[in-house]
């Protein structure tokens, strides 16, 4: 299971590339208030995709250059899920993602059991 960093961290690449191709990429850094919600997803402030270009994926990268310990559990998905096909059912891949990082953040918190 020692890969499964490696493969959030193409996961993670893939979020990013999907966002700027479907052009779900801000150019524009929100402001500080804004990013400093304590609403899960910053769900009062952020858009979901700006979430994840702005908080989900810096935090990410960080964990992982820094060999910081993965989160637990990711529930990531269920709210991906209910966002995006409420506001762009075109999402498949972008969901497909998501759903493929909170699995590997299960493998990982499973193998730190045994």
């Amino acid at each position: 299971m020692h890969d499964i960093p490696n493969r959030i961290a193409d996961v993670l690449l893939e979020v990013e590339a999907n966002l700027r191709s479907s052009g779900r990429w801000d150019p524009d850094r929100p402001p500080e208030a804004a990013l400093g919600s304590q609403q899960p997803f910053c769900l009062d402030t952020l858009r979901f995709e700006q979430w994840l270009q702005w908080i989900f994926l810096p935090r990410m990268k960080q964990i992982l250059e820094n060999r910081r310990p993965l989160p637990v559990k990711s529930g990531i998905f269920v709210y991906a899920q209910d966002y995006l096909c409420n506001n762009d059912p075109l999402s498949n891949n972008l969901l497909n993602l998501i759903k493929r990082f909170d699995d590997l953040i299960t493998i990982q918190a499973g193998a730190g059991t045994h």
